[in-house]
């Protein structure tokens, strides 16, 4: 046969079924007959035989594993009880960083829709919070002055009189004053009383 021939009339599609034991009679010799003859069927033969044996090496069943009966409780309990790594300081960096980027991608994703429910009450929260920040600075800033003017004072009435009689009326001036705001606020505490 010639090799282009050969081509033409090779039963290629047989040789699937003569390995699977499909070929029966005729058929069988016919095929068995042909495999003599023709050097290009029996290397496909060959190798089909071949990827077989490979594909029945690698995916076969004489190497299944036997496992235990209580495996998968084994392995559960050695999980829950293994948390060697979630102690660790970089784990928890880790973890707060991961948290960190999956709020800010969180707020991102918000977007402009809910801009209103986010940005309103954040500004107002900031506008009184600036404003009571203002308002304790302003008050340290009186409270200083103020106390800059009585040590003035006490500074001057010590330079005039030796005898230091008009410092314990400063003194006690100072006390009053700083008493005035603790008697007010008894004052009101009172009248909301009754």
């Amino acid at each position: 046969m010639s090799p282009s021939n050969a081509n033409i009339t090779c039963p290629r599609e047989e040789i699937a079924a003569y390995l699977d034991g499909e070929l029966d009679g005729d058929a069988l010799t016919s095929f068995e007959s042909h495999l003599e003859q023709c050097r290009d069927c029996a290397a496909e033969l060959r190798s089909q035989r071949q990827l077989l044996c490979t594909l029945e090496a690698a995916f076969g069943t004489n190497g299944n594993i036997e496992l235990p009966e209580n495996f998968t409780r084994v392995v559960a309990a050695h999980a829950e009880n293994d948390m060697r790594g979630l102690g660790h300081k970089g784990e928890r960096r880790r973890a707060l960083q991961l948290c960190a980027i999956l709020s800010l991608a969180a707020f991102a994703l918000l977007g402009s829709a809910s801009s209103g429910l986010i940005f309103r009450p954040v500004s107002a929260f900031l506008r009184l919070a600036g404003s009571a920040l203002d308002v304790l600075v302003r008050t340290a800033a009186d409270a200083v002055e103020g106390l800059a003017i009585i040590a003035r004072l006490i500074a001057r009435v010590g330079d005039k009189d030796p005898h230091g009689v008009e410092i314990l009326v400063a003194l006690v001036f100072l006390i009053a004053v700083s008493l005035l705001p603790r008697l007010i606020a008894n004052y009101h505490r009172t009248e909301f009383i009754e």
